[in-house]
């Protein structure tokens, strides 16, 4: 039995980890839900689950999701803040902890997590850009297992070598892997005129053709930042050079990512865009059980195609390629500036195309630093919060 945290638990990711669980009661038991500010949702999951503990973002939210199960009768202890986040990551009494909370907010309880040697399955692409060494290093000296939740990755993760899986891993070369694939669906403006994507709504960025997201991640997509952000963290996770990661454009989302090797051959990873598919192989590796998920149709799909990404139209991916090849805290310079942007985006208050715009002014303006600690990591992120506002 598995004793696991949701961090995030109302969002998509984590909606989708509570019904594998659901799937498997005699595998998983809930020991801490938290969500930042949807009470309601949250309240029915602990009435649902009931989790020894549920965290929220503020007081006010804590005050009345208590309030809320001791209607409902539940004796589910309530906490708030970024120090109660932390701490039931890394419980004694939490085996995994499912890293699923958006954005900078996420990095405190998952670097907590895998300093405490916990199973932590990573949606949270944020921990990895913002501060891949301080991650990396609290996996190797823990103990920790590190499961990538993004399709990508964690269909990268199945294709790879076995003896490629552990933290000592040697360079990709001495394991036969030329580079990766990272395929990329292209999101809503694939075959957009290019010319009119500065005309773009929000209601039409959030609206993705293959996935159902957030909308901040949605937008994430529409730019091609999310899989700038892959990249990065594609780095981190597998020891792997800019050099050897290539994004591939694949409208139909049923390849997840590739793996290609010096023999020729180039393994793949198929499935249907769910993302309960890698929840559960990440739950369960090295086991596979059932994720809820119907296998692909191949014959009804009966075309796979591909192609290189257009960096005129997808600016956000080169500058991502620009803050891995810069270094130290260039790719948190860059995810801050791009928070801003997207929220500003999502608000109302600047256009689709100033995005990428923003982001580059912000990354030309805070010159990286070293990434020496979390202290620094969110000095750097906090300056580059404020360029951007100040820029807005």
């Amino acid at each position: 039995m598995q004793h696991v945290t949701i961090l995030g638990s109302t969002g998509s990711i984590g909606v989708s980890t509570l019904d594998v669980i659901a799937r498997h009661p005699d595998r998983y038991r809930v020991y801490a839900l938290t969500a930042q500010n949807r009470v309601e949702e949250l309240a029915a999951q602990c009435e649902q689950f009931r989790p020894s503990i549920a965290v929220v973002g503020s007081a006010e939210a804590a005050q009345k999701l208590e309030s809320m199960l001791r209607q409902q009768g539940l004796q589910t202890d309530v906490a708030y803040g970024t120090a109660a986040l932390c701490q039931v990551a890394s419980a004694p009494e939490c085996d995994c902890v499912m890293a699923a909370i958006v954005g900078a907010a996420g990095l405190a309880p998952t670097l907590a997590a895998a300093r405490a040697g916990k199973k932590v399955l990573l949606a949270n692409k944020e921990a990895l850009v913002m501060s891949g060494p301080l991650l990396m290093e609290a996996v190797a000296a823990s103990g920790a297992t590190l499961m990538p939740i993004d399709s990508e990755h964690n269909a990268i993760f199945q294709c790879m070598p076995a003896a490629y899986h552990g933290q000592d891993q040697r360079s990709p070369s001495q394991h036969g892997i030329e580079k990766i694939l990272l395929t990329a669906s292209g999101g809503p403006f694939l075959h957009r005129d290019i010319n009119t994507l500065d005309q773009v709504t929000c209601a039409e960025a959030i609206a993705h053709p293959k996935w159902v997201m957030g909308r901040k991640i949605s937008v994430d997509s529409a730019t091609m930042m999310n899989k700038g952000l892959e990249v990065i963290e594609a780095h981190w996770l597998f020891g792997v050079p800019a050099s050897q990661i290539e994004v591939v454009i694949h409208p139909q989302s049923v390849v997840h990512s590739m793996v290609s090797y010096v023999d020729g051959s180039v393994l793949a990873q198929l499935g249907n865009p769910d993302m309960r598919t890698p929840i559960a192989h990440a739950m369960a590796y090295p086991e596979r059980i059932d994720s809820g998920v119907a296998p692909i149709d191949l014959i009804k799909i009966a075309q796979l195609t591909f192609q290189h990404p257009d960096l005129v139209r997808f600016p956000c991916l080169k500058l991502a390629y620009d803050a891995l090849q810069a270094g130290g805290s260039a790719p948190a310079i860059m995810n801050a500036a791009n928070e801003i942007a997207v929220q500003a985006f999502l608000d109302g208050r600047i256009g689709f195309r100033v995005i990428d715009q923003l982001i580059a002014r912000v990354m030309a303006a805070l010159p990286s630093g070293p990434v020496m600690d979390i202290e620094s990591v969110f000095e750097q992120d906090q300056r580059a919060r404020d360029i951007a506002n100040s820029f807005i």
